[in-house]
């Protein structure tokens, strides 16, 4: 598996706009693909609402894991830069 660990750097956190990009680069990976949240919550990156549940807030802190296969890395850069901290 491989996880990458980013802090929520959108000021509204993971409202409906950043969740249906998520959804939609999760959707393009052959495996599935979860994102966490450190105090436990966890759901399947292509289901929206389950996502919006956990409540994500700009400044928390998400990981997204993936199972090791080609594009991993890349969906999970892709996906860090939609929550990841801005610079």
């Amino acid at each position: 598996m491989l996880r990458r660990r980013v802090t929520v750097g959108v000021d509204e956190g993971a409202h409906a706009r950043p969740v249906a990009e998520l959804a939609r680069l999760a959707q393009t990976h052959g495996s599935p693909v979860l994102v966490s949240t450190a105090t436990g919550g966890s759901a399947e990156l292509t289901s929206v609402l389950a996502v919006m549940d956990l409540a994500i807030a700009a400044g928390d802190e998400v990981t997204f894991e993936v199972a090791d296969s080609p594009g991993a890395a890349t969906l999970l850069d892709a996906l860090a830069a939609v929550l990841g901290a801005r610079s």
